[in-house]
């Protein structure tokens, strides 16, 4: 995705495809109060997860799949046993997982390695990961969390550069990383920065690293609208769920970097293959055309400032 776009560059490239030029575009407005609905404070993150996952893909059984995550919680504790710490809680939870046994039919739970990122979006709901036993490092974190914290473990997500993983505390209150797509197995940050390079100040700002609020993960969670409002074209929609989501996490460099990734679609979608010339561009277009393009620069100026880097990618 570009990282800004004028408008002079904007009247010269090829026109978009007609379909998109022409779609309809729907009322931001119903979209953002559904949107503003997932921060509700009763809502857990697997609920959260479900709702965006359907809000994309209205075949998703949300009920279904909510039954199917309680069933397993319940299966892992029997396996863990009665008045347990954490640690035999976490060790029945990976068993469960990614073990090879009578629990999970003998098909634990994998690394997709043909899509690891999660790009393709069937690949990114909770459903297909239940149903193929196929992940990524989106699907897989957040199936280990919604399990983890139905055993009554303390749970985060956090971010690294195109990934997201587990912030797991322990009984004694010590914070570990665990990666989902190996095994849950215990990572150090310093990992982290070497597989993933980040910069120092995106650390210093809490951008990847930290473990993040109910808040924040709810919107991480939540990019995911964002970006299926892009792929259709409807570009005011993704800025409108960006918006709400930025409310709630104001340091969110992703939601910040797709934001202006939106910018840039109306521009492209307003101005690409129609006009010539700067001058033949009607007076109120061009208003209108500045002032995204201005605001395209600013969401990521607010990303690069927090410590955002264009070898960063687009997380998620």
């Amino acid at each position: 995705m570009m990282r800004s776009f004028s408008i002079a560059i904007a009247v010269v490239l090829a026109p978009l495809a007609a379909a998109l030029a022409q779609s309809p575009r729907p009322d931001p407005v119903p979209v953002q109060r559904q949107v503003e609905a997932l921060f509700e404070p009763s809502r857990d993150l697997l609920d959260v997860k479900l709702t965006v996952d359907a809000m994309v893909d209205p075949s998703v059984n949300t009920a279904a799949v909510k039954s199917m995550v309680d069933r397993m919680a319940a299966e892992i504790a029997e396996m863990a046993g009665k008045d347990v710490d954490s640690t035999a809680k976490l060790t029945a939870l990976k068993r469960y997982l990614y073990e090879s046994g009578s629990w999970n039919g003998k098909k634990p739970f994998r690394y997709d390695l043909d899509d690891p990122l999660g790009e393709k979006p069937a690949n990114r709901l909770l459903q297909r990961y239940l149903t193929t036993r196929r992940g990524n490092c989106i699907t897989m974190p957040l199936l280990f969390l919604a399990l983890g914290q139905r055993l009554g473990l303390t749970m985060a997500l956090a971010e690294a550069p195109l990934h997201v993983f587990v912030k797991y505390t322990d009984d004694d209150g010590k914070v570990w990383n665990l990666e989902t797509t190996s095994g849950g197995g215990f990572t150090r940050d310093g990992w982290y920065r070497q597989k993933l390079p980040m910069s120092d100040r995106a650390v210093a700002n809490g951008v990847y690293l930290r473990a993040l609020t109910h808040d924040e993960a709810t919107a991480l969670i939540a990019a995911f609208l964002i970006e299926d409002h892009i792929a259709k074209g409807e570009f005011e929609s993704a800025i409108a769920v960006s918006d709400v989501l930025l409310l709630h996490y104001p340091n969110f460099a992703y939601g910040l970097v797709k934001k202006g990734s939106a910018y840039n679609g109306l521009l492209r979608r307003e101005l690409a293959g129609k006009y010539t010339r700067l001058e033949d561009i009607p007076a109120d277009l061009k208003t209108r055309a500045d002032q995204w393009y201005g605001r395209n620069m600013e969401a990521f100026a607010k990303a690069e400032a927090l410590g955002w880097r264009q070898q960063d990618g687009q997380v998620q």
